[in-house]
């Protein structure tokens, strides 16, 4: 069986945790720490990770290339090339050009950390860049590539909340206030995998915090 490695506070993991309940995959959780990371399995430490048949497989966006792949009954991406390259294109964009951009202000939006003015412009300059591009590309009609739910659906709802919190705590600003957020957030919160997903990710934030707290 799929064993997928890492822990719920992580917005990666739950992207690929939601990708699998969506497909209806039969799958254990292993509950691990950064700092108890297998390195043969993730060589880089990061989480999520996916123990397989064949193997461990590192990196979300291969794990949800493979998923696709090796499970394709109920496909997250469209058969039609040019339809599943824009929904690749999304999920990109949205990995690159926010989240890891707006993951530059986290230890100072939640962990209490603090950010230096220039290194605050600059992402605050990069984002806002990033979310009129992501605006342009992104449909929500209703969801991001459109009439369906794809795997683009699976990282926005799991990465565009945490980049508007992050940017409203350290710019007093949503910088994602040009997308329909709030309605996207609502409507996917109908979706049983997204509110079991949801609902693991807020008790994984307590007890992240209980662990940092414990390991001081």
């Amino acid at each position: 069986m799929l064993k997928l490695v890492g822990f719920a506070a992580s917005n990666y993991y739950n992207v690929v945790k939601l990708a699998l309940l969506e497909k209806g995959l039969a799958f254990e959780e292993q509950h691990t720490w950064a700092e108890e990371i297998d390195p043969v399995a993730s060589p880089m430490g990061k989480v999520p990770y996916l123990l397989t048949e064949d193997g461990a497989l590192s990196e979300s966006a291969v794990i949800l290339e493979y998923l696709e792949q090796r499970y394709p009954g109920v496909p997250l991406l469209p058969a039609n090339p040019w339809a599943a390259a824009k929904v690749r294109e999304l999920l990109r964009h949205s990995e690159l050009h926010l989240e890891l951009v707006a993951r530059r202000l986290y230890p100072a939006a939640f962990f209490g950390g603090q950010v230096s003015g220039a290194n605050s412009e600059q992402v605050r300059m990069l984002l806002e860049r990033g979310a009129a591009a992501f605006a342009q590309l992104a449909s929500f009609s209703p969801y991001v590539a459109g009439a369906e739910f794809t795997l683009a659906d699976c990282a926005a709802i799991c990465h565009l909340p945490l980049v508007s919190s992050a940017s409203r705590i350290i710019y007093g600003q949503d910088l994602l206030s040009a997308l329909p957020l709030a309605e996207y957030t609502k409507q996917l919160g109908s979706r049983p995998a997204v509110r079991e997903v949801e609902a693991a990710r807020r008790a994984g934030i307590q007890a992240l915090s209980a662990h940092y707290a414990s390991t001081r």
